[in-house]
């Protein structure tokens, strides 16, 4: 089931529900029972790390690509 972001107009307070794809942009009672209204946001998500351009690195004795340095072959 996906998650949902909702803000809160009044004061900018996010919570994120889960819920089914149908009901994204129904009502969302609000959890406080202060009678705040939330609308749906935008979500984002961020990917940390790039391996684009940059040459596989080993430190310790793990490798970045999960296999252990004798295991993987682009060291």
């Amino acid at each position: 089931m996906p998650q949902y972001e909702y803000a809160c107009e009044e004061d900018g307070e996010v919570i994120v529900l889960l819920r089914p794809m149908r009901d994204a942009d129904a009502p969302v009672e609000d959890p406080a029972g202060k009678g705040r209204h939330f609308t749906r946001k935008h979500s984002v998500f961020g990917v940390a790390g790039s391996s684009v351009g940059q040459t596989h690195v080993h430190t310790g004795s793990c490798c970045p690509c999960g296999k252990s340095q004798s295991q993987c072959g682009n060291g």
